[in-house]
C-alpha cells in the first residue's frame, strides 16, 4: 500500500511538472497600420505588443517550427523571426509583386503573389521551388494549407475560394463562389472557415458544401483567421480587435484583444512541453518509482524473517 501511495504521489508530481513545462498557445498579429507584429496569449493577455517593429505594411503571417514568418506587403519581403522577436533573416524571400497571404507546411512555404495572380512556392529557408506553382488566378488574397491541399481566396469573379494540391494541380476552381470579398481562410479537418466581405465568417465543408454562410456575424472588416483547437480567432481590421469564437459560432470574447492598428494577419503558435523536459519527467518517474518499490520490498522481506 505504501508503494502504491508513493507511486501515485510521484505521478501527481510528474503531472504538475508536465503542466508547468507547457505554456499556453500564443497569438501573433500583423498590424498593417503600425508596421508591427504583436504577441498575445490566447486568453488575451499582452505578451509583447511590439514584438517586431519597423516592418513595411506587414500582412501575411505563418508559424514555421519555433519561428514565424512575416510577409511585408510594402516591399515584398518575407522576414523570419524567433518567438522572442529576434531577427533571423529580414528578407528570406524578396518578391517583385505585392503579396498578401502566406502558408507553411513542413519545410514548404506557399505565397500569394497578388500582383501576378499566382501562387509561388519556396522552402522556408528561401529557396525558390516554383515561381508559378498555380497561375491564372483572379486577385488571389489569402491562403491556407491542409494536408496536401491548398485553399486560396480571391476577389475576382464575385469572390471565390479555389482548392489545389500542394503540387499545383487543380482540385476545384472555384470550390466556393459568390462570397463578395473573401479574406482569411482557416481549415480544421473537413471544415473550412472563410472571412466574407459582408462582415461574417462562413462555414463550409472542404468539398464545397455550405454549412452556415453566416456562422459568425456582426464583425468589422474581418481579415485574418486562425484556429487553435475548437477556438477561432478573427482579426477585425475595422474595429482594431481580435475576437474569439468557438468553431460552432459561439462568442467567447468579441474583443479578446483591442487597441490594435489595422490587424490583417494572424497566426497561432501551439506550444508543447520541451522534449528534454519530457525525458527528464519520465526518467524521474521511472527511477523514483523503482527505487521506492525496491526499498519497500526489502523491508517486507526483512519483516518476514
Amino acid at each position: 500500500m505504501f508503494a502504491k501511495t508513493v507511486v501515485r504521489g510521484l505521478l501527481v508530481v510528474a503531472l504538475a511538472f508536465s503542466s508547468a513545462a507547457a505554456r499556453g498557445d500564443d497569438i501573433y498579429v500583423a498590424n498593417f497600420g503600425s508596421g508591427t507584429v504583436g504577441e498575445y496569449s490566447t486568453s488575451g493577455t499582452v505578451v509583447n505588443a511590439s514584438l517586431v517593429t519597423g516592418l513595411n505594411t506587414p500582412w501575411g503571417l505563418a508559424v514555421s517550427g519555433s519561428d514565424f514568418l512575416v510577409l511585408n506587403y510594402g516591399n515584398g519581403r518575407i522576414g523570419e523571426y524567433t518567438a522572442s522577436g529576434t531577427v533571423v533573416n529580414p528578407a528570406v524571400v524578396t518578391m517583385m509583386d505585392p503579396s498578401h497571404g502566406i502558408a507553411v507546411s513542413g519545410s514548404d512555404m506557399f505565397v500569394v503573389d497578388s500582383g501576378s495572380n499566382k501562387i509561388a512556392e519556396y522552402t522556408t529557408s528561401g529557396t525558390l521551388v516554383n515561381a508559378s506553382l498555380i497561375s491564372g488566378l483572379s486577385s488571389p488574397f489569402y491562403i491556407a494549407v491542409s494536408g496536401s491541399d491548398l485553399f486560396v481566396s480571391g476577389f475576382g469573379s464575385g469572390g471565390t475560394v479555389g482548392e489545389y494540391t500542394t503540387s499545383g494541380a487543380v482540385v476545384s476552381a472555384p470550390l466556393l463562389s459568390g462570397l463578395g470579398y473573401p479574406n482569411g481562410i482557416a481549415v480544421s479537418g473537413s471544415d473550412l472557415f472563410v472571412a466574407n466581405g459582408n462582415d461574417t465568417i462562413g462555414e463550409y465543408t472542404t468539398s464545397g458544401t455550405v454549412v452556415n454562410g453566416s456562422l459568425i456575424s456582426g464583425l468589422s472588416d474581418p481579415c485574418g483567421l486562425a484556429l487553435s483547437g475548437s477556438d477561432l480567432f478573427v482579426a477585425n481590421g475595422g474595429s482594431n480587435t481580435i475576437g474569439e469564437y468557438t468553431t460552432l459560432g459561439t462568442v467567447v470574447n468579441a474583443s479578446l484583444v483591442s487597441g490594435l492598428n489595422s490587424p490583417v494577419g494572424i497566426a497561432v503558435a501551439q506550444t508543447v512541453p520541451e522534449p528534454s523536459s519530457l525525458a527528464l519527467l519520465f526518467s524521474f518517474l521511472a527511477v523514483g518509482s523503482l527505487g521506492v518499490i525496491g526499498r519497500v520490498g526489502r523491508r517486507r522481506r526483512g519483516a518476514g524473517r
